[in-house]
C-alpha cells in the first residue's frame, strides 16, 4: 500500500516552475532534443513523471494541488481566440473546413486500424475504439465518457485501459510532432514569409507568434489590460457552459476551453470594427506563452506513467501502430493537402499533438517550431480551431458509425 504525500497549492505551482526550467537546462545540454524540437515542458515534465512513477513503484505517491491547471488552459485559448482577427480569419479561414477534411479522414483511418489490429489479436474490437480516436484524437475526458457508455451498454470495463492509451498518446504526440514538422520545413527549404528572428514586432505589430524569445517591448499596464480581457474571458466561458448544459443537449459535449477561445474571438473582432479598443498582440504573446507553458507542465506533472505499464501488449502493439500511421499521414498526406508551404509543415507538426494526444500538445510542438523558424499564425487559427472544436463532432458521428457496424 502506497504512502500518499500531498503537496500545497504553492509548492505544487512552484514545482510546474521548475519543470519548466528542468526542460530548459536539459534541451540546452542534449543537443539532439534541440535539434528535433521536442518541446521543453514536455522534456521537463516527462522527467519529472518519470521520478514520479518510480517513487510510485516505491510505495509513495505524490498528489499536487493544481487548482490553476484549468484556468491557465483557458487563459491560453483565450489568447488563439483574441489573436483571430477578421484579416486573420478571412485570409485564412478556408484551410480551417480544409483541415478539418483531413483531420476527419485521419479519424476515419484511425479507428480502421484500431478496430481491425483488435479483432486480429483476438481482442473485442471495442478496444480498437478506446485505442482509436476515443482517447488518442479525444482524450482523458473523452476516453472516460465512452468507458461509462461502454460499460453501460456491453458491460466491458475500458476506464484503464482508456487513461493508458490517452496518456501514452499524449507523450507520443509530444515527442514525434517536432521532429515530422522539421524534417518537411529541411526538406523542403521552406521559411515563413515572416522571416526568422526574434523581432517579428518591430515590422508586423498586429502579429501574434507565440515565440518565446520574441523581443517584445511592453508595459505593466498593457499586462495588467490583457490579462483582464483574458480573464473575462474565462468566467465568461465558464458562465457559457453551464447555460448551453441547461439545454441538455447530450450528444454534443462541448470542452470549456472552446468557449473561452470563441469568447476572445468575438472580443477582438467586434473592437476591431468598432474600433474601441486595440488588442495589444506583444501581451497576448507573452500571458499565452506563459499559460501554455505552465499548463503543460501542470498536466505532465499528473501523468500517472504506471499506467502505461499495465497494458496489455495487444493494445500497446495498437498504439505503436496508431503512432507510426499518423507520422506518416502528417507527413505525407497532411503537409500536401494544406498546401506543401511553411504553414502546412506547422499545420503537419500540430496534427501530430492532437491525432494523438490533445490540442494543447498540438500548440506546443507548433510553439516549439515557429520559435526556431519563424512565425505560422494561420496554423496557430487552424489547428486550435479544428482540434478545440469541430473534431470532437466528426468524432462522435464516426464513433456512433463504428460501434452501429461492430456492436
Amino acid at each position: 500500500m502506497n504512502t500518499i504525500y500531498s503537496i500545497g497549492e504553492l509548492e505544487s505551482f512552484l514545482i510546474a516552475f521548475a519543470v519548466l526550467f528542468l526542460g530548459h537546462i536539459v534541451n540546452t545540454r542534449v543537443p539532439a532534443l534541440q535539434r528535433f524540437n521536442i518541446p521543453e515542458p514536455i522534456v521537463g515534465g516527462l522527467l519529472v513523471a518519470i521520478v514520479i512513477t518510480l517513487l510510485h513503484f516505491q510505495g509513495i505517491s505524490l498528489e499536487f494541488s493544481l487548482p490553476m491547471q484549468s484556468t491557465l488552459m483557458l487563459m491560453f485559448f483565450s489568447t488563439v481566440g483574441l489573436a483571430a482577427s477578421y484579416t486573420q480569419l478571412m485570409k485564412g479561414g478556408a484551410k480551417v473546413f480544409l483541415f478539418l477534411g483531413v483531420a476527419s479522414l485521419y479519424i476515419i483511418m484511425q479507428n480502421g486500424l484500431g478496430v481491425t489490429l483488435a479483432s486480429l489479436l483476438g481482442l473485442d474490437p471495442i478496444l480498437g475504439l478506446i485505442a482509436g480516436s476515443i482517447t488518442l484524437s479525444g482524450g482523458h475526458g473523452t476516453g472516460a465518457a465512452w468507458s461509462q457508455t461502454f460499460y453501460d451498454m456491453y458491460g466491458i470495463s475500458t476506464l484503464e485501459l482508456a487513461m493508458a492509451a490517452a496518456t501514452f498518446g499524449l507523450v507520443m504526440g509530444g515527442i514525434i510532432g517536432g521532429p515530422i514538422a522539421q524534417r518537411l520545413i529541411r526538406k523542403n527549404d521552406l521559411e515563413s514569409e515572416y522571416g526568422i528572428g526574434t523581432n517579428h514586432h518591430e515590422q508586423f505589430p498586429e502579429l501574434v507568434t507565440y515565440n518565446e524569445l520574441e523581443e517584445d517591448k511592453i508595459t505593466g499596464k498593457k499586462i495588467i489590460e490583457t490579462l483582464f480581457i483574458l480573464l473575462m474571458c474565462v468566467v465568461g466561458a465558464g458562465y457559457l457552459q453551464k447555460a448551453v448544459a441547461t439545454l441538455d443537449i447530450s450528444w454534443l459535449q462541448i470542452p470549456n476551453f472552446v468557449y473561452a477561445l470563441f469568447l476572445g474571438v468575438i472580443f477582438t473582432n467586434v473592437t476591431e470594427v468598432s474600433k474601441t479598443y486595440k488588442i495589444n498582440s506583444e501581451a497576448i504573446d507573452i500571458l499565452g506563452t506563459v499559460a501554455l507553458s505552465l499548463f503543460l507542465a501542470m498536466a505532465l506533472m499528473n501523468l500517472k506513467l504506471w499506467n502505461i505499464f499495465d497494458l496489455a501488449l495487444p493494445l500497446l502493439a495498437i498504439l505503436l501502430a496508431q503512432t507510426v500511421m499518423l507520422a506518416t499521414f502528417s507527413y505525407f498526406i497532411t503537409f500536401r493537402i494544406m498546401g506543401s508551404t511553411y504553414d502546412a509543415a506547422i499545420i503537419a507538426g500540430g496534427h501530430c499533438g492532437f491525432g494523438l494526444g490533445a490540442t494543447p500538445t498540438a500548440v506546443m510542438n507548433m510553439g516549439s517550431l515557429v520559435s526556431r523558424y519563424g512565425p505560422s499564425p494561420q496554423a496557430f487559427m487552424v489547428v486550435p480551431i479544428v482540434g478545440a472544436f469541430f473534431i470532437d463532432i466528426v468524432n462522435l458521428i464516426v464513433l456512433q458509425g463504428y460501434i452501429s457496424i461492430i456492436g
